[in-house]
Order: C-alpha cells, then sequence, then structure tokens
C-alpha cells in the first residue's frame, strides 16, 4: 500500500522530541510528502527538530506552542494555514507524565498540569484544527492517548484519567463531523521507548518498565516507528471508513 501525502499540510503537536519528532510521525509525514508544521513547547527542540527535516529537501515550519495556552494554539493553527494554505491532517501528540503518587497523595498543582496539557490541551487543538477543516469540509485527526486511557494504573490516576478523557472527545467529535468530511481518530501507545521512557527509568519506575515488557504478549516494547505508521495509515484515505476509533498499538497488552 503505497500512502502518500502529496499537496497535503500536516501539524504535529510534541514534535521536538518522543512521540512527535521521535516516532518519526512528522518525519513520516514529511517524507511522504506532506508539508509539516512541528509544534513544541521546547522551541530550540523544534527548530532543530525542522532543520533536520530541511536539510533532506522537505518544506517545514518550527512553532514554538504551548498546548496548554488557548492563544497560542489558535495562533499556531492561524499560522500554519497562512504559511501553507490549508490543514488537512493533525496529530496531537504533546503531552506529558504526573508525579507518581496515590490518589490520596496527589498534589493539586500536578493533577492541574497534567490535565491542562494532555487533555485541555487536545481539546484546545481539536477546537481550532476542527474550525479549520470545517471550513474545508475536509480533515483528519489522530489524537494521541495511551494504554492508561483504556485501564488504571496505580499511582498514575492523574495521567490515566486524561488519556480516557482524550478517549471521549474523540469519539463525541467523531460523531460531530462524521458526515461532514472529517474523521477523528485515537491512537493507544503501549510501551514504546521514547524520552518518556528514558524518564520514567530515572524517576525510578525501571523495574516496573521491566515488568511491563515481560507481560507483553510480543515479548519486547515497541518502536517508535510502529506507532507513526499507524497515524498516517488513520491520517490517509486507506483509512476513509474509520472514524471514533481507538487503536492501541501494544504488542498484545491489552488483549490479555
Amino acid at each position: 500500500m503505497n500512502i502518500t501525502f502529496e499537496k497535503k499540510v500536516a501539524l504535529v503537536t510534541g514534535a521536538g522530541s518522543g512521540l512527535g519528532l521521535a516516532t518519526a510521525t512528522a518525519t513520516a509525514f514529511a517524507l511522504s510528502g506532506a508539508s509539516v508544521v512541528l509544534a513544541d513547547w521546547h522551541g530550540d527542540a523544534v527548530e532543530a527538530a525542522a532543520d533536520g527535516l530541511k536539510a533532506r529537501g522537505c518544506a517545514v515550519l518550527a512553532v514554538q506552542c504551548d498546548v496548554a495556552d488557548d492563544a497560542q494554539v489558535e495562533a499556531m493553527v492561524a499560522q500554519t494555514v497562512s504559511t501553507f494554505g490549508r490543514l488537512d491532517v493533525a496529530y496531537n501528540n504533546a503531552g506529558v507524565q504526573n508525579v507518581l503518587a496515590e490518589t490520596a497523595d496527589s498534589p493539586r498543582d500536578d493533577y492541574e498540569r497534567v490535565m491542562s496539557i494532555n487533555l485541555r490541551g487536545v481539546w484546545s487543538c481539536m477546537k481550532f484544527e476542527l474550525q479549520q477543516m470545517r471550513k474545508q469540509g475536509s480533515g483528519a485527526i489522530v489524537n494521541c492517548s495511551s494504554l492508561g486511557g483504556l485501564v488504571g494504573g496505580a499511582e498514575r490516576a492523574t495521567y490515566h484519567a486524561a488519556k480516557h478523557g482524550v478517549l471521549g472527545l474523540t469519539k463525541s467529535a467523531a460523531l460531530e463531523y462524521a458526515g461532514r468530511g472529517i474523521r477523528v481518530n485515537a491512537v493507544c501507545p503501549g510501551l514504546i521507548w521514547t524520552p518518556m521512557a528514558d524518564q520514567m527509568v530515572a524517576g525510578g519506575q525501571g523495574a516496573a518498565l521491566e515488568a511491563m515488557t515481560a507481560s507483553i504478549p510480543m515479548g519486547r516494547h515497541g518502536r517508535p516507528e510502529e506507532i507513526a505508521d499507524a497515524v498516517l495509515w488513520l491520517c490517509s484515505d486507506a483509512s476513509s471508513y474509520v472514524t471514533g476509533q481507538s487503536i492501541s498499538v501494544d504488542g498484545g497488552f491489552i488483549m490479555r
């Protein structure tokens, strides 16, 4: 199957590292012919990522954006359209981990931080992306949830609550726009080795990650490119009859 995004415009948030660029999602869009906007709150990182793609002859734009700030998100989408003329696909990927704590001990400020990025940030991105796609009468959005959007996790209630919420946003928006040429889906990555996994190890969760890997039916953690492949398929015409779905890319973990 030849998936191409020639003459399409793609927007990827969280594109400076992790499941944005390091999954090869932004790179895969660019190498498939799309003009790509890379957005991240780390300005230097996203500029470096964009420069790497420009050196390969890709049409890209780096935008510094904190998805927790509605005004910045609105400006990000406006800059996408003013630069490339439209917005065809979006991968809402930006996210953070919570501070590990039992629910009774979870800090309120950490709850606010995680929700503002992982849930409200997705809502905000969808809001302004959909406004543009509604004008065009076409578009595809993929939101990054997690296995944490499908199951619970001790000491991670805040993160899991946000990721569950992403699936609710996805399904509801999919219903609203199914008849208007716009599809909305979600991916639920399993254990994918990214900088976030490195942070979990540094934070003392190495043993938990090892135990999780041992429980994966395929017996290994995932590769960033395996998430990218799922995202590109969901954004392409190859999945033209798919909307409102949450696809687990997890080596079989969730089917146990």
